[in-house]
């Protein structure tokens, strides 16, 4: 079942166009990954995704779930089920993380007409998914993201995923800050929570993030838009070859 479809997608940052005619479809139970150089658009995708301010949509149309994506607010695209793990999370000084996620949790549940959930049930959900990623009591008790290290940032991340479920996670240079067991961790979770239900569109510059959080289709973008499409195998050809090669530029 289609989840998202992006199609002919343009975006400006200050007046230069970024993206410049992006498609791709992605249904549910699917994971995507987009690889690509430096200054390509990956980022600025995830950026006008999200609604993030700035990035000016020209032309094109972005349907999620059923529903005009770019005809909503930030915080609409969130409730709705979309989330990104930022390449480099922010701090929330004064606010703890156990009250935020009561706080963004009941928000979601309100918005599907749900009930808030019980103080019991939370306390499970915490449980559960701070053990997938090893947050442990001390982190959680703390504001946002305030004096974490990069990897903890990038586990506090996944940890907030998994308490949110939602159906579409973009994952945004998810290896950056990260060392090897880290990043095997945080992987590991990632195929956890994956399910036939969700989708998840990974963006990374190396392939050693695919080794463990496996795709099924990879992306080769280039100045705006995917110049090159196919299975897992095809990170592997890009770590041996290189860009230029891939996309034919040699």
């Amino acid at each position: 079942m289609e989840l998202i479809k992006i199609k002919n997608l343009h975006v400006n940052i200050d007046n230069k166009e970024i993206l410049k005619g992006f498609d791709l479809n992605i249904n549910r139970g699917e994971v995507h990954a987009i690889m690509g150089p430096n200054g390509t658009g990956k980022s600025t995708l995830a950026s006008a995704l999200v609604g993030k301010p700035d990035y000016e949509v020209t032309k094109g149309e972005v349907i999620f779930k059923g529903k005009d994506l770019m005809q909503m607010e930030i915080e609409e695209r969130a409730l709705e089920g979309l989330f990104l793990a930022f390449q480099y999370p922010v701090e929330i000084p004064g606010v703890s993380m156990i009250n935020f996620m009561k706080t963004v949790v009941d928000a979601r549940r309100e918005y599907r007409k749900e009930d808030p959930i019980s103080p019991v049930d939370f306390l499970k959900l915490v449980k559960k998914s701070s053990e997938l990623v090893g947050i442990n009591d001390k982190m959680k008790g703390r504001a946002v993201n305030e004096g974490f290290s990069g990897g903890e940032k990038k586990k506090n991340e996944i940890f907030q995923m998994a308490m949110l479920q939602p159906d579409l996670a973009i994952l945004d240079e998810l290896d950056s800050g990260l060392d090897i067991d880290s990043l095997k961790q945080v992987a590991e979770a990632i195929n956890k929570l994956r399910n036939e239900n969700n989708a998840f569109l990974i963006i990374t510059h190396y392939q050693r993030l695919l080794d463990y959080i496996v795709p099924d289709f990879v992306h080769i973008m280039n100045d705006g838009k995917i110049v090159k499409s196919g299975g897992k195998d095809l990170a592997k050809e890009l770590e041996s070859k290189g860009y230029d090669d891939i996309m034919g530029l040699n």
